[in-house]
């Protein structure tokens, strides 16, 4: 055990002693060892990602979920996107329920048995029928992308039963012949699996548009199962597993049916821009999120996948895709937040209040065209927020104990945690699937932080998680609410994304919650800080010490730029970096900085005041301002009492390395630099001159 066991149970303890079973999901991100092609940089599929999810669901399934079955669904499908992104998902029954499926070999790993032989599959299909109790009407679909494969294609639809008389009864199953003309017998020509590819426009009047799909290939045998409900999908697939004698179990497609939840624990994989992100299943606590994390991270390793991506230097850096964490309820009648939206209203404002919680753990775009603004970032004014999280607290006052305001809050929040654009998807704390009845999955009850980066140990995504949670557990105290939000004004992005005053924000937090009696020990969350923001140059002679760390930057966004095949994308420019110097009070007192050949003056009005430095790195394209010039190579001078110490930028700007050369770059006659926007700035922007 260790430390963050006893934290977790102490927070837990307190949710349970007020009623409450927070629940904890996550969408973590993986790469490959060596990411390859646009699917492991911008793209959100490609050749080589659905084979490394179903290796890792194997893993998983032989490890972790042995009684689980593996489905191919359709998923979100993107504008300027010709099919829907795939998604693997992952079933079994909830904790302590019968598991839906019984496979002959545990996992239904897939790789024991024969397969299908392409003269079998309507003999099988007979057999699936009489199983079922229904006869099957089967008719052949060719394959324009693959004259050899074979597909047959059977409606097959089900009542279920009486479920209020008897639960366990067995579904009414129901099959229809398609008497469809031979020039129509031809799958369309979109790639995936056949089901999804029937020319269902040619279904007989009053047939519903559910069909059971056999395709047979050199590479095994596919089953695309109808849309059902869950009770009788169970019996489908139970019936499938009853019918193999011997066979390899098939690969499976369909899609989730709508009455799940509650009854099936989902663990889903899907295509994202650059990764494969892992959706975890609904996590009754902190302890069972760290596991999943550790199971995933043991399963990605045997094949060739991790929650990181080398940088430039060789060093790990985030995968791009980030590690959303969510929080929801057991059930939506038992859902925390429902009930109590002055709490939601006090965990947003404490997040409004502390910088750190949007920006030690995200990537490095952030800032209000990023993927996760601030609230405070994307809305017109500060106001309309006071206003908004004031009638949740005030609905919670005026209202009997235990009302159900799901409605209120997601109208309330969903059109002001959003970015500029309106996107409620795109914000730090996101409420799209809380309760919107206009989306789908719009109305799960879930509150999405989406500021976190994927990190490269387990240990300290385990650690924020647990902050996260330790958080929720204090604010349940009403007097540990903050009363108001704050106006940040320009020091949020000025003062407050610099690396220095991030760590004291979070002191500040982990401060709080040590005074009610939940210590967090600061190691991860420091180690968490020095990976986040990489030393340029650590210098020290003596008693004198110069640190240049990378600091954070908000990069804008452009307008809409055209790319190959008619739609358009978000761009933003990244050209500008920025980095913050701490010198200690003896460099303060003996030391000089040049930069550019011009004078650098360090505050003197206090020893720990911060400073930092803007700068061009690159000219991109597109990009803001492309008459001025980029900043490369920043020659850096350090004068002392009796020498010169040169240094300039290497070219991705990620080190201050030792040069001879800089010294001439220096001019004695040169004003030093005045680059500050406002008076109150402590960033000098090298762009202003």
């Amino acid at each position: 055990m260790t430390w963050m066991e006893p934290v977790a149970r102490a927070a837990e303890r307190r949710l349970a002693a007020a009623g409450i079973r927070l629940t904890l999901g996550g969408e973590p991100t993986y790469v490959p060892f060596e990411p390859e092609g646009l699917e492991w940089s911008i793209t959100a599929d490609g050749p080589t990602k659905l084979g490394f999810a179903r290796a890792l669901a194997r893993e998983l399934q032989r490890e972790i979920w042995p009684d689980s079955t593996l489905l191919y669904c359709p998923g979100k499908r993107y504008e300027g996107e010709v099919n829907p992104r795939w998604a693997l998902r992952l079933i079994r029954g909830e904790q302590g329920a019968a598991i839906p499926v019984r496979w002959p070999a545990p996992g239904q790993h897939g790789d024991e048995g024969e397969a299908l032989a392409p003269d079998q599959g309507v003999a099988w299909l007979e057999r699936l029928g009489a199983r079922l109790g229904v006869t099957l009407h089967p008719v052949e679909l060719r394959d324009p992308l693959d004259p050899h494969r074979r597909a047959w294609a059977s409606p097959l639809d089900a009542v279920d039963g009486e479920p209020d008389v008897d639960p366990e009864a067995p579904p009414v199953w129901e099959a229809a012949a398609w008497p469809l003309a031979p020039e129509l017998r031809l799958l369309g020509p979109a790639a995936g699996p056949a089901g999804l590819r029937l020319p269902l426009q040619h279904l007989p009047e009053g047939v519903p548009a559910r069909v059971l799909t056999l395709e047979l290939g050199p590479d095994g045998w596919e089953l695309f199962l109808p849309p059902l409900l869950r009770r009788p999908l169970e019996v489908l697939l139970q019936a499938v597993a009853d019918t193999l004698a011997g066979l390899r179990p098939p690969g499976l497609s369909g899609m989730l049916p709508a009455d799940a939840d509650g009854h099936w624990q989902v663990l889903g994989m899907t295509a994202d821009p650059g990764v494969l992100e892992v959706n975890l299943p609904v996590c009754r606590g902190w302890e069972e999120y760290r596991n999943w994390l550790e199971h995933l991270e043991r399963c990605g390793e045997r094949v060739g996948l991790r929650s990181w991506k080398p940088g430039p230097d060789g060093q790990p850096g985030g995968t791009g895709g980030g590690n959303h964490l969510l929080w929801g309820g057991p059930s939506l009648a038992e859902h925390p937040f429902f009930p109590r939206p002055a709490w939601l209203a006090g965990i947003l404002r404490y997040w409004q209040l502390h910088p750190s919680l949007a920006y030690l753990f995200s990537s490095d775009g952030v800032g209000p065209a990023s993927q996760a603004p601030r609230p405070d970032e994307a809305a017109g004014e500060l106001f309309d927020l006071e206003l908004a999280y004031g009638a949740l607290e005030r609905a919670e006052a005026r209202d009997e104990a235990g009302s159900d305001h799901r409605w209120l809050i997601g109208e309330t929040l969903r059109h002001l945690h959003a970015d500029r654009s309106g996107n409620n998807h795109r914000s730090e704390i996101s409420f799209d699937k809380f309760w919107n009845p206009g989306t789908p999955a719009g109305c799960l009850g879930l509150v999405e932080f989406r500021a976190l980066e994927s990190l490269p140990k387990v240990e300290w995504s385990a650690a924020v998680a647990l902050l996260w949670s330790a958080l929720a557990a204090y604010l349940l105290n009403p007097a540990h609410r903050p009363p108001s939000l704050r106006d940040w004004g320009p020091d949020l992005h000025d003062r407050m994304l610099l690396p220095s005053q991030l760590w004291a924000d979070l002191e500040t937090i982990l401060a709080d919650l040590a005074a009610d009696g939940l210590v967090l020990d600061p190691a991860p969350y420091r180690q968490i800080w020095a990976w986040r923001f990489p030393l340029l140059l650590a210098w020290q002679q003596g008693e004198a010490r110069l640190d240049l760390r990378t600091a954070l930057e908000p990069w804008p966004l452009i307008c809409d730029f055209p790319r190959e095949g008619g739609f358009t994308s978000r761009f933003v420019d990244g050209s500008l970096r920025r980095f913050e110097i701490s010198a200690n009070p003896a460099f303060r007192r003996d030391w000089r900085l040049h930069l550019g050949g011009r004078p650098l003056p360090l505050p003197t009005d206090a020893d720990d005041a911060p400073l930092a430095v803007r700068y061009r790195l690159q000219r991109l394209h597109p990009c803001l301002h492309p008459a001025i010039d980029p900043q490369p190579a920043l020659p850096l001078v350090l004068e002392g009492p009796d020498e010169l110490l040169g240094f300039h930028l290497s070219d991705d700007g990620r080190a201050f390395l030792p040069d001879a050369e800089a010294l001439t770059a220096l001019d004695p006659g040169t004003p030093p630099w005045q680059g500050r926007r406002r008076p109150a700035d402590v960033t000098l922007d090298l762009r202003l001159g």
